[in-house]
């Protein structure tokens, strides 16, 4: 990607009001993502181990334009329930690690992978969140007890939007 066309991106984020863009071409990704209260863009270029997009931004070849998203007032304005449980110190919350589509089962017929009450150890596959049509693992950090699913199957979810809470043992 040229500086030139990094720039076309920067300047279509800013007049869309998208809150995190990310493009990849090749080897090459780049992401932009509007910190809150209007402070200068961060711009991240980083290795492909991993694909994500917004599922607002429909991705178009440059010189192409692409429609606006939502704006990122309405996705604000919605009430955040995964912070209810976190004064407890013994409670970690699971976040995604990226923007895409929650899944709590390997397939629409198959069982979920974990169940409230259930325990969990580091490493076990606790759901998988679809991003650009890749299946992504999200794997317990802790090891405890599911205390609660945050998130409905099916639904959209952002970059750090907390998934599970689980009561550390």
């Amino acid at each position: 990607m040229t500086v030139d066309e990094i720039r076309e991106l920067i300047a279509l984020a800013g007049e869309t009001g998208i809150a995190e863009l990310e493009v990849q071409r090749g080897d090459n990704r780049v992401r932009i993502r509007r910190a809150p209260l209007a402070a200068p863009q961060e711009i991240l270029v980083a290795s492909p181990a991993y694909a994500a997009a917004p599922h607002h931004v429909a991705m178009a070849p440059m010189g192409v334009a692409v429609p606006p998203a939502a704006p990122a007032a309405a996705v604000a304005a919605e009430p955040a329930k995964p912070e209810k449980p976190a004064p407890d110190p013994n409670l970690v919350l699971i976040k995604s690690p990226i923007v895409g589509t929650f899944y709590e089962a390997p397939a629409p017929d198959a069982a979920p992978f974990v169940r409230t009450g259930e325990r969990v150890q580091p490493g076990k596959v606790l759901c998988i969140i679809e991003s650009m049509k890749l299946m992504n693992e999200i794997e317990s950090e802790v090891s405890g007890v599911i205390e609660s699913k945050l998130v409905m199957n099916g639904q959209p979810v952002e970059y750090g939007e907390a998934l599970f809470a689980i009561r550390t043992i």
